[in-house]
């Protein structure tokens, strides 16, 4: 949501062929220019993106992007729905690339791409309107509204982290110990490996050997190791279908991996096949990644509430200062200290996961959603929190009959005092992403 404590009343032009500004035409002929405009940038941007190979981290920034306008649209609906006055809808901040009316509000994208906005009059008791609209404004609304305005963006982004989590554990299900899944087919220097004889391929389950269970990678190695020169019989899931497979391991002193012995010399006789076993997923029925994803988005915001918490304590400060102070002590890495991440090291996140796949996408797509839906609650002004604790205090201030609203203008200190905090994250964390980037969480 947008607060404008600088907002003054509209006047009337007292001879309209005084008023100054495009005419009807004028207005639709400069709309459509900016639109083509508009669509020529897009067209050069994909086109770049395709020969660049870049285009599916491009699809991922624009899967963000679209994120942050629904959130927006939670604010416009709400708005709307309590009957508000909304007189702007846009993308990005700065000077109007494109825009059109339909209505009362301004619909558009400006220059910066960096969030969006929506733009109610009326959000304090500073803020002048015209008298007729008053009675639209955020400020004369109904507590239940103003509440309910001020925490649709975050609601918003629960539905869409709900709806991420339910697409992540129906398609792709949840890390299991218990499921032996090939990661690799390898075929040996100087003979075919038995895996590549029996065809088998990486992302196929093996269920049992010779008639026995598997559920561990070791499990599958003694049976393996155990049975140089003799058939063991697989049972290997590939997607829907079951086949039945024979393959017989060979000595693995025998064989070399890129001119390399397989097993040291002096080893045991062991059989191998030329696999490698990763953990595998189970899959969720639709209802049973229904329950799974309720207390699961449940756990993760819980970790989320407590990693926050972790960051603005004096331990976490202090952390977070000595990665600036010592940025070599901390070298990039999978396992490096969890940080605010600017828009470079989201680009650098979104180009990752688009290169690891759609599981990894989503992932990131619903670790976004949750983090910013439980950020933006955070109680201070000019956050959405901020307006959820000002609506519940002008609650219970307000008399019957009487309601009471808060001086905005005497909170605007510490308001200074938070915005100045997230420009200060923001340019710190664009420095680390430049300058220490952390590694690739998506590498299993």
């Amino acid at each position: 949501m947008n607060q404008d404590l600088t907002e003054k009343p509209e006047t009337q032009s007292a001879d309209p062929s005084q008023t100054e500004g495009p005419t009807l035409s004028e207005a639709r002929g400069l709309g459509g220019r900016r639109a083509v405009e508009l669509l020529v940038v897009l067209a050069v941007v994909v086109y770049l993106g395709y020969y660049t190979h870049t285009l599916p981290t491009l699809a991922v920034v624009a899967a963000i992007v679209a994120m942050i306008m629904i959130h927006e649209l939670g604010h416009f609906i709400a708005a709307k729905v309590s009957h508000m006055k909304v007189t702007e809808y846009f993308l990005g901040f700065g000077p109007r690339v494109w825009s059109f009316r339909k209505g009362e509000t301004e619909y558009g994208v400006k220059l910066l791409p960096l969030g969006g906005y929506v733009k109610i009059i009326g959000m304090s008791s500073a803020d002048e309107v015209r008298p007729e609209d008053e009675p639209r404004t955020y400020r004369q609304a109904s507590f239940p509204r103003r509440l309910a305005v001020a925490v649709a963006g975050s609601f918003m982004h629960f539905v869409m982290a709900f709806g991420i989590l339910l697409t992540l554990l129906f398609m792709y299900g949840f890390a299991n110990p218990n499921v032996v899944e090939i990661g690799a087919v390898t075929n040996f220097s100087n003979l075919t490996s038995p895996a590549v004889i029996a065809h088998l391929k990486p992302g196929e389950v093996i269920l049992s050997a010779d008639g026995k269970e598997v559920t561990s990678g070791s499990e599958l190695a003694n049976i393996i190791g155990s049975s140089v020169g003799k058939p063991v019989t697989l049972s290997v899931q590939d997607g829907s279908k079951v086949i039945h497979t024979s393959v017989v391991p060979v000595d693995g002193r025998s064989v070399k991996v890129n001119g390399q012995s397989y097993l040291p010399k002096g080893s045991k006789a062991r059989g191998v096949i030329g696999i490698g076993i990763v953990e595998g997923n189970s899959r969720y029925s639709f209802f049973g990644a229904l329950s799974a994803a309720g207390s699961d988005m449940i756990s993760f915001s819980a970790q989320t509430v407590t990693s926050l918490a972790s960051h603005f304590s004096p331990h976490g400060i202090s952390a977070y200062f000595g990665q600036l102070v010592h940025p070599s002590t901390n070298p990039a890495s999978k396992g490096a200290q969890a940080r605010f991440a600017s828009p470079v090291g989201i680009v650098r996140l979104a180009s990752q996961a688009a290169q690891s796949g759609f599981e990894a996408v989503l992932a990131l797509l619903f670790s976004i959603n949750i983090f910013v839906g439980i950020f933006n609650m955070i109680p201070l002004l000019p956050l959405d929190g901020g307006h959820v604790v000002i609506a519940i205090y002008e609650r219970i201030r307000s008399k019957r009959g009487r309601p009471y609203h808060a001086d905005i203008l005497k909170m605007m200190p510490l308001t200074y005092a938070v915005i100045f905090v997230l420009i200060l994250i923001s340019a710190t964390a664009l420095y680390l992403d430049i300058t220490h980037p952390v590694g690739n969480p998506f590498v299993r």
